[in-house]
């Protein structure tokens, strides 16, 4: 690694914890708004939304990787995706600027393409459907025009992960393990669509990979790990791993959608935050499927394929018996 340190914002969560893992404490600092389980020691609590950023950098950082977003569905008020996602972004380059920082890798989200859209690749026209992707994309646009005030001498990486599972994460991907194995889980729709899925381990291995190989220079990338398994295709690869025989009844899409927005009206109502609501039905029965030949033609080779990385996750959070961190 270089002798110069790497500033990870964001990194007491579930990705910024495996790269540090794989990067080494003694190469990196961690700035977040909540202490981390694995790497106190590195670890400034700090929100990214306080103007005086600066002063949180150490002046021996040569590269910023910026983790630190709201990415959860039910985000509440919604002006907190743009406070952090956007003015987060705006505040972290003006640290940069202040300490001489030139290199920047950023976590971004396919959510900027929208839904069901035909494989997308990283030249595809952005269309955000929900607040998330919207905040995400004018991140982005904040880092493009960094990057055009001095491109000679600047690195900006925005990497666009799909969905990201893992031990220790308790996502929508746990969550629907955890129906297969109970033996629970129903399929919403058809089950014919198409799901991009992306496992931590690979996706911090290209963060790293890229920081490494690139020195200067704009550039953006999908990443998912291949292939990509239709719904019914997913659910069979995990019931194998389970040895769960699994209902082949369905719930029509219509109905799904309808008890959504029902639990959206509690949820209201109620303040209670529901596991079922309308955007995740949407997102369960829409096609997210994204071209990421670009990241692998870049020469990048994960350690893991996909179905490795769902038997890890698997052993991990349902066969070892013991109790684990959560991110």
């Amino acid at each position: 690694m270089s002798e110069r340190k790497i500033l990870i914002i964001g990194g007491s969560g579930f990705v910024g914890t495996r790269l540090i893992d794989i990067l080494g404490e003694e190469n990196c600092t961690n700035i977040d708004r909540k202490q981390s389980f694995n790497h106190d020691a590195i670890t400034g609590l700090y929100d990214i939304r306080e103007m005086n950023f600066s002063s949180e950098i150490d002046p021996s950082t040569g590269t910023v990787v910026l983790l630190a977003a709201e990415h959860r569905d039910d985000v509440n008020p919604v002006s907190l995706y743009f406070d952090v996602n956007v003015e987060g972004t705006r505040n972290v380059l003006r640290a940069m600027d202040s300490g001489g920082i030139k290199r920047i890798i950023f976590t971004s989200s396919v959510a900027v393409y929208g839904l069901n859209k035909d494989n997308p690749d990283e030249e595809h026209e952005p269309d955000p459907f929900n607040d998330y992707g919207i905040s995400k994309l004018k991140a982005e646009k904040l880092l493009t025009e960094w990057y055009s005030e001095s491109p000679a001498d600047r690195l900006v990486v925005i990497i666009r992960p799909t969905v990201i599972f893992g031990e220790n994460n308790r996502g929508n991907v746990f969550n629907l393990l955890r129906q297969v194995a109970s033996g629970s889980f129903i399929m919403a729709g058809k089950g014919n669509n198409r799901k991009s899925m992306a496992y931590v381990g690979n996706v911090a291995a290209f963060i790293k990979y890229c920081m490494e190989k690139y020195k200067t220079g704009l550039l953006i990338f999908n990443y998912a790990d291949k292939p990509d398994y239709t719904m019914n295709e997913l659910i069979a690869e995990a019931g194998k791993k389970f040895n769960k025989k699994l209902s082949s009844w369905r719930l029509p899409f219509w109905l799904a959608y309808c008890a959504g927005l029902f639990f959206d009206m509690i949820s209201k109502v109620t303040g209670r935050k529901f596991s079922i609501s309308s955007i995740r039905v949407k997102k369960f029965c829409a096609t997210t499927q994204f071209d990421t030949s670009k990241a692998y033609n870049s020469g990048f080779r994960p350690e893991f394929t996909l179905s490795e990385a769902l038997d890890r996750t698997i052993q991990y959070e349902f066969f070892e018996g013991s109790s684990h961190e959560t991110f």
